[in-house]
């Protein structure tokens, strides 16, 4: 298991050190299934708006929830493993919950950062991090990258 890998509990005292130290947190939250280009310039995205970034993922049972009894493709295990190997990210953490209400709540990040597809109305903990003095940003996405397309894709070459 990699350093970078953290329980959303033991992860919060973590942030409570780093604040004090004067680190700007950085929270951003996703499924990250088939980790494609997309996902990796949003995470960079993220990251230059403070310090330490911190991704909460989807577990597995929040997935299917989310997308169905398809999904996800990849492990919990191997998406969080495959994050934490990025660069750009700091921390990770995986969340059982179908939002990441209750892990804004816990970590309490200076800046939260969706995709620019997503109305700031629509952002789950935008009022949290805002009523903490906090910020929400919202990032560029790239255009045409997405996991769906790329299992689209899949079932139409190669599962004829």
């Amino acid at each position: 298991m990699s350093e970078k890998i953290f329980k959303r509990e033991d992860l919060k005292e973590k942030m409570e050190v780093l604040k004090k130290a004067g680190k700007i947190i950085v929270f951003t939250n996703g499924c990250f299934d088939l980790i494609h280009v997309g996902h990796v310039r949003y995470l960079q995205a993220a990251k230059a708006e403070g310090d330490v970034l911190v991704v909460g993922v989807n577990s597995d049972r929040s997935v299917r929830q989310i997308k169905g009894p398809g999904r996800p493709v990849v492990s919990e295990d191997e998406r969080t493993e495959v994050l934490a190997a990025l660069g750009c990210v700091d921390f990770v953490t995986l969340f059982d919950e179908p939002d990441p209400l209750v892990t804004i709540e816990c970590l309490m990040p200076d800046v939260l950062v969706k995709g620019a597809d997503w109305t700031e109305d629509a952002i789950v903990g935008r009022d949290v991090v805002h009523a903490n003095g906090g910020r929400v940003v919202r990032v560029p996405v790239t255009e045409g990258a997405s996991t769906t397309r790329i299992i689209e894709k899949i079932l139409a070459n190669f599962c004829k």
